[in-house]
């Protein structure tokens, strides 16, 4: 099956916008400035969970898709079964998120009428899940930020049905570039050209800069997902 690929993000309607044309569906985290209304995936800071005000958010967007309390400690797991009963009543799949080895095994694969998939957190210098990928097998996986590239390199090793992130947000409207499968040559980040470099080192002199990058990004992050999953399936839609 393909993989959904969801824009992250509250508060930037045009940014939310140029995603959603461009193929993505639409995710923020709660409580957040969501644009548009219609919520594909729902979030919250791990850091700082709140779960009565997370519930009420989702109660009020109907989420396709929402994580729930990181699974962080073995002795959390009944805590987190708890928040995902609860979730479960307002959205279709319930995400838990595994950081402690060995529990996933311990998880159920519906909870409350939803489905159960699993969140990964792509590893980055910041921070990411140390739970082994092979643990994910048989699993449904959702991939939580990290590059475009890395998350397509886990792709082949777990059942990615759906990813997330904002990086093309971010290095747009730092640097103005944007994403390429490894295939800009000519720039000195392969991965992620400025608009400067693609036009043969002239700044391009129109408005709105970090919206092109953005747009650029968003449309090539779809083609390579969809070539990669061409490559799996030979063509038939099945992986």
């Amino acid at each position: 099956m393909a993989t959904t690929l969801i824009y992250c993000a509250s508060g930037n309607r045009r940014f939310a916008e140029i995603a959603i044309a461009a193929g993505f569906k639409y995710g923020a985290q709660l409580p957040g400035t969501v644009y548009p209304d219609r919520l594909w995936f729902a979030d919250q800071d791990w850091k700082k969970p709140n779960r009565e005000r997370y519930m009420a958010e989702m109660a009020k967007y109907r989420p396709v898709m929402a994580s729930v309390l990181d699974l962080e400690r073995e002795a959390q797991l009944p805590e987190v079964l708890s928040w995902a009963e609860e979730a479960a009543q307002y959205i279709e799949c319930v995400m838990i998120i595994p950081k402690a080895h060995g529990i996933i095994e311990r998880l159920p694969h519906r909870i409350g009428g939803a489905c159960v998939v699993l969140g990964y957190s792509v590893p980055t210098r910041y921070a990411g899940t140390e739970v082994a990928t092979w643990e994910f097998a048989g699993w449904p996986v959702h991939l939580l930020g990290g590059s475009p590239h890395a998350q397509m390199r886990l792709a082949h090793y777990m059942n990615v049905v759906s990813a997330d992130g904002n990086m093309a947000n971010l290095m747009a409207t730092r640097y103005c570039q944007f994403w390429t499968p490894g295939d800009a040559r000519y720039a000195s980040n392969r991965w992620w050209p400025t608009l400067r470099a693609a036009n043969g080192g002239v700044m391009l002199d129109v408005p709105d800069l970090p919206y092109i990058a953005f747009e650029r990004s968003c449309k090539n992050i779809i083609q390579a997902w969809h070539a990669l999953f061409i490559l799996w399936s030979g063509g038939c839609g099945v992986r």
